[in-house]
């Protein structure tokens, strides 16, 4: 599976523009983390990019989210690890998340619903002056951003980091391509 392959299958998959930044912040955020814990970077970072190709497709029904996500990697070429790591971010299908790659795609996956609305309430609505210090204020506002589980972002601990420096990363893999992200 290459990222060229996987982003031919968004454009004919995807149509709603956010959805695709959503997974282009994953890919990116997915790619720093696999760096700092000496993982995988291609591996990692295409899992980011893959893993909500089937929303739109499933109309977002909870039940068939991730296994035709899953089934669409797996004909791209993506390894089992990767199919499962897909599988595994929906919670509803109760498969467990196993490898640091599971967990890491978990907590990944509304970290970057986070941040973005965090550049959004700024003035400039742009990445570049977002701090952690105020997003973590942010962070214990559930009204904030409300769709982002606060409780699946902390399991960034069972990844090995501290909320504050899992939020930097973030915040800094999504500068990284604010560009791409228009923020």
């Amino acid at each position: 599976m290459t990222r060229d392959e996987v982003l031919d299958s968004i454009k004919a998959n995807v149509q709603n523009k956010n959805l695709v930044k959503h997974m282009l912040a994953t890919e990116a955020v997915m790619r720093l983390l696999a760096e700092r814990l000496a993982e995988d970077e291609e591996e990692w970072g295409l899992t980011g990019l893959v893993h909500d190709i089937d929303v739109e497709l499933t109309e977002g029904d909870p039940a068939t989210h991730s296994t035709i996500g899953t089934n669409l990697a797996r004909e791209l070429g993506a390894s089992e690890k990767v199919c499962h790591a897909v599988l595994c971010h929906n919670e509803v299908h109760g498969v467990p998340l196993e490898t640091s790659l599971d967990k890491a795609l978990f907590c990944v996956d509304p970290l970057t619903g986070l941040i973005i609305a965090g550049a959004l309430v700024r003035p400039d609505k742009k990445l570049a002056g977002l701090e952690v210090r105020s997003l973590m204020k942010r962070f214990k506002d559930k009204r904030f951003a409300a769709g982002a589980n606060r409780e699946q972002i902390a399991m960034c601990a069972d990844i090995g980091l501290g909320l504050e420096d899992f939020v930097a990363l973030g915040i800094e893999a999504m500068q990284g391509i604010a560009d791409e992200l228009e923020l």
